[in-house]
């Protein structure tokens, strides 16, 4: 059918119920078959492509570096793979933290390989915590293996990297934290990356994971004793 005489609305509504994901976009084995299909859009016309192309990066979340096991070391990311005038379009990121965390890859970096100078119009990074050594009981017996160490190490370089998109990324305007139910948002982890947010002028926002914006984060047992009614 004409598809180009449709309404501009619908035809946009039409192209972001095929192109949009609920899932992170990311380097993936499954990506022929999950993503493939759809980005032949991209191939129909040059008016198409126009079309498809803003709609694909404008309203999808893209991880800057990747986490798949098959493309965890590689030193070419998403972003480097993509022409700059896709990353242009793009409107919000994602830093994933936590695998790799005695040793993340060599590959993550924020350099111009990334060519996050394009991203002028990326107003959202999301960063979703997967662990924080320095806090769960479960890393107790590898941070008295090193001395509490790398538990250090991984706070510093995380905030390194998160200070580092700041610098890079001059238009973005909120960071949304999120996290597996283990994380708390007073670990050492979250307390040290929502302070490197808030002293770069960025807005803090909660993510749906964690629930942090439904619950009070804090030891309510304790509080009640305190007030005597516990």
């Amino acid at each position: 059918f004409p598809f180009f005489a449709l309404p501009a609305e619908l035809r946009l509504r039409i192209l972001e119920l095929l192109l949009t994901t609920p899932k992170t976009i990311d380097l993936d084995p499954s990506n022929g078959r999950t993503l493939l299909p759809a980005l032949r859009l991209f191939l129909v016309s040059r008016r198409m492509h126009a079309d498809a192309s803003h709609v694909f990066y404008a309203t999808n979340t893209f991880r800057i570096f990747a986490i798949s096991g098959r493309f965890f070391h590689t030193k070419k990311q998403l972003l480097a793979r993509l022409p700059a005038h896709y990353i242009a379009q793009m409107r919000c990121l994602e830093l994933r933290l936590g695998p790799g965390f005695n040793k993340p890859p060599k590959g993550w970096v924020v350099d111009a390989r990334l060519k996050l100078h394009a991203a002028a119009n990326v107003r959202m990074l999301k960063v979703f915590v997967e662990l924080d050594p320095a806090s769960h009981p479960s890393f107790e017996a590898f941070r008295k293996e090193t001395g509490g160490e790398a538990e250090q190490f991984f706070t510093v370089f995380s905030v390194g990297l998160l200070g580092c998109l700041f610098g890079e990324l001059a238009h973005l305007r909120k960071v949304e934290f999120d996290a597996y139910p283990g994380i708390s948002r007073s670990s050492p982890l979250m307390r040290a990356l929502v302070e490197q947010t808030r002293v770069a002028g960025k807005e803090v926002a909660w993510g749906p994971v964690r629930g942090w914006d439904k619950i009070v984060d804090t030891d309510l047992g304790g509080m009640l004793q305190k007030l005597g009614i516990g």
